[in-house]
């Protein structure tokens, strides 16, 4: 009766079994070092397949094969040996068992292989893994398949077509058992250790992620899930920005510089084909791009190098990349809290952001920012949005940041900082977000189309207020009132002494005027404090949290900010904004009004 060793690496392979099941081996005592036992178990125990994998053989070895008989051997590891595993301890320890009972050292461990044979132990060496031309899951995903479903229990399923235009098909009759997706589930396994465009991302017996090749797979078992279940997720189709038909003045837009870019749209509209799309066009113009992804399954050229989480947060991701430098960086996806920090952290240090999030509205993709990044700082992290519906470009916003009073309030001491969200296209003002009360608010602009009259009443306006200001504003709020928007240094001359000119500019005609400046100054200037701590300036204010504070170089506005706990702001050195307040105060020219 033969006598064989195996390590752990033929446990975790299941080669064992399959050579009893071929008839290879027909008779033999196996016998198992107790240092790949507990190896096993530890990997077990932390989650990971490939003990649980190994495990499984030793069970299948013990119960299924009358003509093998399974015993241990050794004993267990001392705390020094665990410490010395990685240098080869444990399979040195392995062979002495081989020596001991006068066997055959069966290892995947190629140098596990030539040390035995170096010793003078028998050994046989298996290669730990045989590329097939075709595993089950490349028959199942035809061309047009966009998404495998396969479940115990259930008839196996696919989506096939293309984003917004695919329909769910059922793949077999038959419902697919739990063996059979055992059997899957080993070939996707071997496949993520050993070749080289495959990886595991996420590792676990009962929640597991691989990308392999082009395919997501994800893994998920009881008690994780209610049965047995993978589900395969890869694009269908590689496109370049060309495709997407853009409009010259989009184009132009993304060729001469964006800075915070998200592309929003629902689940399978295509937001992360279009992402490697822009990523591929940036690149194209000589940027330095970089991706941050989990899993990492965006389709571009190897010149444009994909990170994922280092240690298990992409805030180290984001510290390496802060030391790479690159022109952009694609961030897919942005979901959680952390990834929206993350990402409005990296964007205020200078690089230029392409976040990919999941909305079912465009101007949801900027409610998601709400709440976890100051209000005042939105447009310094995002300045474009590009929704994505069906694989097609539907609607482009700009997103820019004024100070004025909001559509709909006519009295001018309502002026407050307002986020203005426009139509890229048409420049249209689609939506106005500003703090009322304690809330910020997202208010949707009715496009209300100019009449004649109001026309010519506004032409009439502004041709008086020439003299004055040639570049004032007028809106016609009423059929008797307008609104004019004048620099604030000609406002004393536009009304005049005691009111006489603009008094008489009303009766001329005929309609009520209330005279703004185009820069709003908010409340009364307050005193602050400012230092330097790492890569930030603090502000500190002897107001509570929550007023906002509008910064101002001289006469000119810069930008506003809610002021957080312990009445702070903080402004990221590295940014423009950082830039511009440094010379403010190294001039002493920064004043903020409250």
């Amino acid at each position: 009766m033969e006598k064989i060793v195996p390590d752990t690496s033929v446990l975790i392979s299941g080669i064992l079994t399959d050579l009893i099941e071929k008839g290879e081996i027909t008779e033999a005592e196996i016998i198992i070092p107790e240092f790949a036992v507990e190896e096993l178990r530890a990997q077990a125990s932390k989650g990971r397949e490939i003990g649980f994998k190994g495990l499984e053989e030793m069970k299948k070895l013990r119960t299924l094969y009358k003509n093998v008989k399974m015993t241990k051997s050794g004993r267990r590891q001392t705390y020094e040996e665990i410490q010395l595993a990685k240098s080869g301890r444990i399979d040195a320890l392995i062979i002495d068992v081989a020596r001991e009972h006068e066997a055959t050292i069966y290892t995947s461990d190629y140098v596990q292989y030539m040390f035995a044979e170096a010793e003078g132990v028998k050994s046989r060496y298996f290669k730990p893994y045989e590329k097939k031309k075709e595993i089950i899951l490349s028959e199942m995903m035809t061309p047009d398949t966009m998404s495998l479903h396969l479940k115990e229990g259930t008839m196996p399923s696919a989506k096939r077509g293309r984003p917004g235009k695919f329909q769910l098909v059922k793949l077999s009759e038959e419902r697919i058992t739990a063996e059979q997706l055992e059997i899957i589930i080993k070939e996707i396994m071997d496949a993520a250790r050993y070749e080289s465009d495959a990886f595991v991302e996420i590792g676990g017996h009962t929640a597991t992620v691989v990308q392999l090749g082009d395919m997501r797979i994800a893994i998920a078992r009881p008690p994780f899930s209610d049965g047995i279940e993978i589900t395969v997720v890869r694009p269908i189709a590689k496109l370049t920005i060309d495709d997407y038909k853009l409009s010259e003045k989009l184009k132009d837009r993304l060729t001469k510089r964006v800075d915070g870019v998200l592309i929003a749209g629902p689940p399978g509209s295509g937001k992360s084909t279009f992402a490697a799309s822009i990523a591929e066009f940036f690149e194209e113009q000589g940027k330095i791009v970089k991706t941050m992804e989990s899993p990492r399954d965006l389709q571009v050229r190897p010149e444009i190098t994909q990170y994922a989480k280092l240690k298990g947060s992409f805030e180290n991701t984001a510290d390496m990349l802060l030391l790479v430098r690159p022109d952009y960086t694609v961030y897919d996806e942005v979901r959680k809290t952390n990834d929206f920090e993350v990402f409005a952290d990296m964007r205020l240090a200078g690089i230029g952001m392409i976040g990919v999030v999941h909305a079912t509205e465009p101007i949801d993709a900027i409610q998601r920012f709400i709440g976890r990044v100051e209000l005042g700082m939105i447009p310094h992290i995002i300045d474009t949005i590009i929704y994505i519906k069906d694989g097609k470009v539907e609607k482009v916003y700009f997103v820019s940041l004024t100070v004025r009073t909001p559509t709909g309030m006519t009295e001018a001491d309502l002026a407050r900082p307002v986020v203005e969200v426009k139509n890229f296209e048409t420049n249209a003002l689609e939506y106005e977000i500003y703090t009322y009360g304690e809330e910020n608010i997202i208010i949707p602009v009715t496009g209300k189309k100019e009449s004649g009259l109001s026309k010519l009443a506004k032409k009439q306006v502004l041709s008086e207020l020439r003299r004055f200001d040639h570049n004032a504003e007028v809106e016609i709020v009423s059929d008797n009132k307008a609104i004019v928007r004048v620099e604030n240094d000609m406002i004393a001359r536009l009304i005049g002494k005691g009111g006489e000119t603009i008094k008489a500019l009303e009766e001329k005609l005929g309609i009520s005027i209330e005279v703004s400046p185009k820069v709003a100054t908010l409340g009364k200037e307050v005193t602050f404090e400012e230092e330097e701590t790492g890569a930030y300036i603090v502000f500190t204010f002897e107001v509570r949290p929550g007023k906002i504070a509008n910064f101002y170089v001289g006469e000119q506005y810069l930008f506003s900010a809610t002021i957080g706990k312990n009445s702070q702001i903080r402004v990221s050195k590295d940014s423009d904004i950082g830039k511009d307040i440094l010379r403010a105060i190294i001039s002493d020219k920064l004043k903020v009004f409250i």
